[in-house]
Parts: C-alpha cells; sequence; structure tokens
C-alpha cells in the first residue's frame, strides 16, 4: 500500500519540481529578451561603448576614438545618437576637464559643418571620413595652438595630422562595425574587412579599460586576453593569431609599457587556434603556455604570478561564456564548422525550395495533361448528331422543302427517312462514287427525287468533310500537347528527385585516396568525392599541370582509383591550364560496363549524292547509346529533308529525358500536323543500355533488324506503320538482351528489299550475313552493301543505309595498379 501510494505521489512531486522549472527558464529568457532590446535597440551598448572609447588614448595623449565613434552612430542610427554623446563625454571627463572640452568641440563642429554642406555632398558614408578628418584637423589644431602659447610647432601639426589620419580610418572601420549593435540588422556572414574592424572595434573598446584594476589585476589585459580565446576557439588560429596582434598593437599604441602584450597575446592565439580541437580546455592550455613564456621574459618588476592570475581570470571568463555566444558569432566568421553548416542549411533549405517548385510544375503540367487528353464520349456523341443535322437540314433545304411528299417523308416516316438519308451519307462519305444496288433501290421506292438528293449531297459533302478533318485535327493537336506535357511532367519530377539528391560526405575516403595516390609519389591539390557507387562513380581531382604532362592520370591515377574503390574507373574529362603554376581539373568516372563500336554503309538512288535516307548515333547520356535510321519517302532532297527531320526532332526529345514510345509519338504528331501532303518516313530505332546490354527496338514501318551471336542469326521485327501516316498509333517495344560480341544490323528497305530475283529477302539476309566472317563493324556493313549492289549488276535501285554495331565488354585501357593500405585501414567500399 505505501508502494502504491509512493508511486502514486512521484509523478505529482516531479511535476511540481518541473513547474518551477520551467517558470524560471521563462523568466530568464524574458529577461535575456528585454535585456537585448534595453541594450541593443534603445541603444544602451552604444552609451557603454561611447564611455569606454571616450576615455581611450593613443601614445598617451591622442584621443582619436570619440569623433569617429560619433559620427558614425549619427549617420547609421541618429536615434541613438544623444546616448553616444553622453557615453563620449562621460568617459573624457574621466581623463580631465581639457579632454571633455576638446571632445565636446569636435562634435559641435562636426555637426555644424555636416549642417550647412549637406546639400553639397550626396554619397553620405563616402564624405563622411572626410568630415571627420578636417574636424578633427582644425580642432587639434586650434587646441595645440593655444597649449603653445599662441603658436603652431612642427610637433603640434605633426600630431594633428597624425590624430586625423587615424580619425578617418577609425571611421571607416566604426561604419562596418556599427550594424552588429543592432537587433534589426540581421547578419548572415561577415566578410574579412568586416572580421577586422569588428576586432580593432572592440580592441580600441578595452583599450578604454587601460589603468583599471581589480583585486591587483589589470581589467585590460584580462579581457584583452578573453577577447583572444574566444576568437581563437571559435576561428582557430590564423584569426586568433590576428587578434592577438591587433590587439596588442592598439595596447602598446594606447600605453608603450604594454608593448610586451602583442608578443603574448600573438603568441596565445596561435596555440589557442592549434589547440582549439580539445575546444575550451585547449584554447585556455595555449593561454597558460603563453603567459608561462612571455612571462619569463617580460616587462621587468611584473610578477610572473600576476600575469598567470590575469590570465587564469580570462580563462573563467571564457568557460563562464553561454555556448549560444560563441556559437552564434561562429556562424559569421567564415571558416568555422558552424559557419560551414549554417551555408550548407542554407543551400539546403534553397535546395529543398526549387526542388518543390519543380515538383509543382510538374504536377502542373501533369494536370494539364489530363485535361487536354480527357476526352467526354457523351459531348462527342452529341457534337455528332449535330454536325449530321446540320448536313441533312442543308441538304432538305435545297431539296425536300419543295417537294410535295415533305408531310409524308418527314412526319409519317421520320425515322425511316432519317436513318435512309444517314445511309446515303455514310456510303458517300466512304469513297464510293456511286450507291450500292440496294441502297439505290430503296432510296429510287422511298423518294420523289432521288438523284437531286444525291447531288445535293455530293455537293454539301465536301463542307461535311472538311469539318470533319478539322474537327480530327483539332482532337490530334490537343492529343499531342497532351503527350508533350506528360513528357514534360515526367522530366521535371525527374529533375526534382536529382535536385533533393545531396552530396554525401565522403572526408575518409577522400584522405584515403590522397594518402595512397601521394605515396605513389603523384602530387595532389584537392579532391572532391561526388558519389562512390558500384558503377557510379563521381571524382573530381585537381593535380599541378607539370604532374599530368604525359598523361599520368589516364595511365596512372585512373588504374590506381580502380583498384582502391574495386571499380573500372576512367577519366572523363580533363582541363588543363598550362604554364609553371597551372593545374588540371580531371574527372574520373566509371566506365560503361558495356561498349558500342558502329560502321555504316550507305548509297543515293543511280548513285546521286543526296539520299532519302538519314542515320543518326546518339549518345543519351546516362549510359545509353542510340542508333537509328530514317527513310524518307520517295528519294532525292525532299526525302532526305523528312528524314533528317524525323531524326533531327527525335534526338532533341530524346535527349531532353522524355520516354522513347512518348518521343516517337511526338514526332509522329508534329510530322503529320505541319503539313497537308502525303508524306512520311519511317523510323528503325534501337535503344542500348550500357551498363546491362538490354537493347530496345522501336521500329515503325522500318524493315526487321538481325542480330547475330556467333552463327546463330535473330530476326527482329515489328508491324508499325510509318511516322506520319496515322495521326495515331501504338508503339511497339521489342527488348533483347545482348551479349558482348553481339552484332546488330540495321538497314533500311533499300537494302533488304534490293537483292534481284530473290523470293524471300529474310533467309537471304541471314545467309549472307552468317557468311561473313569479319566482326568489324565497317567491313560488315560494306559488305553487305556491295553484295547487294552485285545482285542488281551494279545498279542501285533504290536509296540504301546499312548500319551495324558491335557490342562488347569494356575492357580499360590501362590495368589497375594495386595499392598497399596500412593494416589499419580497409579498402574503399
Amino acid at each position: 500500500m505505501e508502494k502504491a501510494e509512493r508511486s502514486l505521489a512521484e509523478p505529482v512531486n516531479r511535476v511540481g519540481l518541473e513547474g518551477p522549472k520551467v517558470e524560471v527558464f521563462k523568466g530568464l529568457k524574458q529577461f535575456s529578451v528585454h535585456l537585448q532590446v534595453l541594450m541593443l535597440e534603445k541603444g544602451f551598448v552604444l552609451l557603454l561603448i561611447g564611455f569606454l572609447l571616450g576615455r581611450a588614448l593613443i601614445l598617451s595623449h591622442l584621443t582619436p576614438f570619440s569623433l569617429p565613434f560619433f559620427a558614425a552612430v549619427f549617420m547609421l542610427r541618429r536615434e541613438c545618437a544623444p546616448l553616444a554623446l553622453i557615453g563620449l563625454l562621460a568617459g573624457s571627463l574621466t581623463l580631465s576637464i581639457e579632454q571633455i572640452g576638446y571632445s565636446f568641440s569636435c562634435i559641435v563642429l562636426f555637426l555644424i559643418t555636416y549642417r550647412l554642406l549637406k546639400n553639397f555632398h550626396r554619397e553620405h558614408t563616402v564624405s563622411l571620413p572626410f568630415f571627420v578628418f578636417f574636424t578633427v584637423m582644425a580642432v587639434k589644431s586650434v587646441f595645440s595652438f593655444f597649449q603653445s602659447g599662441q603658436q603652431f610647432l612642427p610637433y603640434d601639426v605633426l600630431m594633428a595630422a597624425i590624430e586625423s589620419s587615424l580619425a578617418f580610418v577609425l571611421t571607416l572601420i566604426f561604419m562596418q562595425s556599427i550594424p552588429f549593435l543592432s537587433l534589426k540588422k540581421r547578419i548572415k556572414t561577415l566578410k574579412i574587412e568586416e572580421v577586422v574592424s569588428l576586432i580593432i572595434m572592440l580592441a580600441s573598446i578595452t583599450s578604454g579599460t587601460i589603468g583599471w584594476s581589480l583585486y591587483g589585476l589589470s581589467i585590460e589585459h584580462i579581457f584583452s586576453r578573453y577577447l583572444v580565446l574566444v576568437f581563437s576557439f571559435i576561428s582557430g588560429a590564423a584569426v586568433g593569431s590576428t587578434v592577438g596582434v591587433v590587439t596588442g598593437l592598439i595596447f602598446s599604441l594606447a600605453s608603450v609599457s604594454s608593448f610586451f602584450q602583442m608578443s603574448l597575446l600573438a603568441f596565445a592565439g596561435l596555440l589557442g587556434g592549434l589547440l582549439k580541437e580539445w575546444r575550451k580546455a585547449g584554447a585556455a592550455g595555449g593561454l597558460i603556455i603563453a603567459t608561462l613564456l612571455a612571462g619569463m621574459y617580460g616587462e621587468q618588476g611584473v610578477p610572473i604570478m600576476q600575469t598567470l592570475y590575469e590570465s587564469l581570470a580570462a580563462i573563467a571568463l571564457l568557460f563562464l561564456t553561454p555556448k549560444m555566444f560563441t556559437d552564434q558569432l561562429a556562424k559569421l566568421i567564415p571558416g568555422t564548422a558552424e559557419h560551414s553548416n549554417e551555408q550548407q542549411q542554407y543551400l539546403r533549405k534553397m535546395r529543398d525550395v526549387t526542388a518543390s517548385r519543380v515538383e509543382q510544375f510538374s504536377d502542373v503540367f501533369q494536370a494539364l495533361s489530363k485535361s487536354f487528353s480527357h476526352y467526354n464520349v457523351d459531348t462527342l456523341d452529341d457534337y455528332e448528331e449535330r454536325e449530321l443535322d446540320m448536313f441533312l437540314s442543308h441538304v432538305t433545304e435545297k431539296t425536300c422543302q419543295t417537294c410535295f411528299k415533305k408531310e409524308q417523308c418527314w412526319t409519317t416516316s421520320f425515322h425511316q427517312t432519317y436513318h435512309l438519308m444517314k445511309d446515303v451519307l455514310y456510303e458517300l462519305d466512304s469513297g464510293q462514287a456511286e450507291l450500292s444496288q440496294k441502297l439505290s433501290k430503296e432510296l429510287d421506292i422511298h423518294c420523289f427525287r432521288p438523284k437531286r438528293v444525291e447531288e445535293a449531297m455530293q455537293q454539301q459533302l465536301t463542307y461535311y468533310q472538311a469539318n470533319q478533318k478539322l474537327k480530327k485535327q483539332v482532337q490530334d493537336s490537343r492529343k499531342l500537347v497532351a503527350e508533350q506535357l506528360r513528357g514534360v511532367s515526367e522530366v521535371m519530377s525527374d529533375f526534382a528527385e536529382e535536385i533533393q539528391r545531396e552530396r554525401e560526405n565522403h572526408y575518409h575516403q577522400e584522405e584515403q585516396i590522397f594518402e595512397a595516390i601521394e605515396a605513389f609519389g603523384l602530387e595532389i591539390e584537392h579532391i572532391d568525392i561526388y558519389n562512390l557507387n558500384k558503377s557510379n562513380v563521381d571524382i573530381e581531382i585537381i593535380i599541378p599541370f607539370g604532374d599530368n604532362s604525359h598523361g599520368e592520370c589516364q595511365k596512372l591515377v585512373a588504374p590506381m582509383l580502380s583498384d582502391i574503390l574495386g571499380d573500372n574507373v576512367i577519366v572523363h574529362k580533363e582541363e588543363c591550364e598550362g604554364g609553371p603554376a597551372g593545374v588540371c581539373h580531371v574527372t574520373f568516372r566509371s566506365a560503361k560496363a558495356f561498349a558500342v563500336e558502329t560502321g555504316a554503309a550507305h548509297a543515293a538512288k543511280g548513285g546521286g549524292l543526296v539520299s532519302g535516307d538519314s542515320y543518326s548515333t546518339i549518345d543519351l547520356g546516362a549510359g545509353k547509346y542510340a542508333i537509328a535510321i530514317s527513310d524518307g519517302m520517295g528519294n532525292g532532297e525532299r526525302a532526305h529533308y523528312e528524314s533528317h527531320e524525323t531524326l533531327r526532332l527525335l534526338q532533341q526529345i530524346l535527349k531532353s529525358g522524355i520516354e522513347e514510345k512518348v518521343a516517337i509519338k511526338s514526332v509522329n504528331s508534329i510530322l503529320s500536323l505541319r503539313t497537308t501532303d502525303e508524306i512520311y518516313s519511317t523510323l528503325d530505332l534501337v535503344i542500348i543500355d550500357l551498363q546491362d546490354a538490354v537493347a530496345n527496338f522501336l521500329k515503325v514501318g522500318s524493315t526487321p533488324s538481325f542480330i547475330k551471336r556467333g552463327s546463330k542469326i535473330m530476326k527482329v521485327e515489328a508491324s508499325n506503320l510509318p511516322i506520319g501516316i496515322l495521326q495515331e498509333f501504338e508503339v511497339d517495344v521489342v527488348s533483347e538482351q545482348l551479349k558482348s560480341g553481339d552484332l546488330i544490323i540495321m538497314m533500311s528497305d533499300g537494302v533488304f528489299e534490293g537483292p534481284k530475283n530473290v523470293e524471300n529477302h529474310d533467309l537471304w539476309m541471314k545467309r549472307k550475313i552468317q557468311e561473313i566472317e569479319t566482326e568489324d563493324p565497317q567491313t560488315i556493313a560494306d559488305l553487305l552493301m556491295e553484295e547487294v549492289i552485285r545482285t542488281r549488276s551494279g545498279e542501285i535501285e533504290d536509296d540504301m543505309t546499312v548500319v551495324v554495331a558491335k557490342v562488347e565488354h569494356n575492357l580499360p585501357k590501362w590495368t589497375s595498379i594495386p595499392i598497399s593500405f596500412p593494416k589499419r585501414k580497409k579498402k574503399i567500399s
């Protein structure tokens, strides 16, 4: 019973404990938000920064920070300028009464001159540093004149020029840095000059703490080392050492006694960045080592323990810094892992948005395709009925309206008359010159004026047929648009999938390949792996031009990659920039499992120059290879144009990625709709998959093809009419699994039906192919052409084309080079 009560009470207690935690968390979050609004949006952080910059010194008596900071705030955040002014004057007051007068005079003169001359300048950001320069120059010269007993000394003029120049540069720096102090500014990434400007601004602000101490520890030393720790921990050795040098330089300019701080901070930034893999502990260790080494050879009279305590205080501040703050800062600095992840996330988001839009367009095209291809049967039937009624009304208007049997035919015997007139129409529409004997007899019995009705129908039939043909063309056009839209929709859908395929990280594999190739004695500058899948390897390597002057990539690198990856890798593309410092960008990809070698022979009718046949070999990409023959109707230029146009359209559509059947139907629709002439062409197409050697034969009105495998001859044929004859037809696809060494023989009808005095062309062609002993495609094509022409006694009765393709395993030109891996490493899979 007690256990039960305890178990029931535990959830209540847990909820009771979690409640205050949630409230505390919400309270802290709200406090953080209010603090950000107060400090950043309201501008109170500018008050604090102005106070520190107002008391910052250069060379012990120059104060070039006040006016540049106020001018930048006045230009970029004018509503916060009063707070910045109050902070600057308060900071100047901590130095001396004379200093606050100098700072106030500079700001007042700047405001007066800027307001008086604002109509003479347009680009405020360009002219602002010059206003600051001349204002500081004027005020500093006047103050130096009265301080030197109303005389200009060369030293005072030099100091005025130096302070004015520093103010000019600081204005540019503060204009880059002030936007960071705003909630409205959403910064995606920082440029290099912006990073340096931010570092200089932070170091300048830190120099305003010179002279402050806490329990004997220097505040400026603690904060400067904390600044170096943060940047070395976030960005590494390069930025860390830069922050150390810049901060130390500003401190040494502010106080010559702090010169040794530059070496300590720079060394701490370098070591902390090198040890950043150990996170905060590594950055802290770098600072401790730098402090101990610099403390041994540092300032005289400064105990090493005091310097060590200052470093420990900076380390404590680093460990107290929230991870959220360092992560947000790291996202802004180029070169950091967080920045790279942020960029990758942005690119992924853009990729997903693009893929989504492409998918939406694909859906739109798919919907449009369905809309165009949808036909309402009832609507079509009603339309045909209306067409028939209109036709009969025009006929009866010329014949039955003046006949005395009108009432008897169209009132008493309506259905009989109507069906009889339909039968007459259908017979005349079928192309018969005269009516059949049976229908003519029925018309004579039923109608008082049969000849007149038949003549009227013949006259009206011309308009009826033209209307029907126009309607058919509209339907065919709709079907063509529907097929094209469906093909485009499929291509866009595939493209969206390609966009969403993200490049995988292959850092470990890149390192393995890098080490293996360099161990062989070749130098590599960079390597990128995009895909390591079997038969789909995709690698890019940058090597010096001198290391590829004799084709080392093809002869050495590709064979080594073949052994490392266990795949047949070849050089796909190579772009070299010559010269002493030139490099070669080389793309390595998997070789296809099969290769196709082709040969062709063709001749025009009568030995002419222009043949009505056309042929083409097309590399479709994605591991597919196409061979096509087209035979235009007749001979000469017109036939050549038709066959060439057929192949050109087919090639363009196939390369876009549209399916083969849709491509052929599209070509058929285009060719049949573009002209009213009785022009057509045949198409003999085979598409070979170079990975698995599957061949798809698509024949439209073409002659059979043959596959020779050793002594075996196989015939491939289909029964489709030529392109352009029918508006609508189904494309038959015949698939065959090829083997290495197979020969594909394709030919036009001029070759297949060319032999004279041959009854069975199939048997004759099979026998001739079987008798050929060579396996060279070009030789086979020439021999077949010669055999056909010889049967005609040297005469060429028709255009003739033969294309022979040989499919065989794609053997590498260079054998793989074995690479020995250390025992702790395995081959890349």
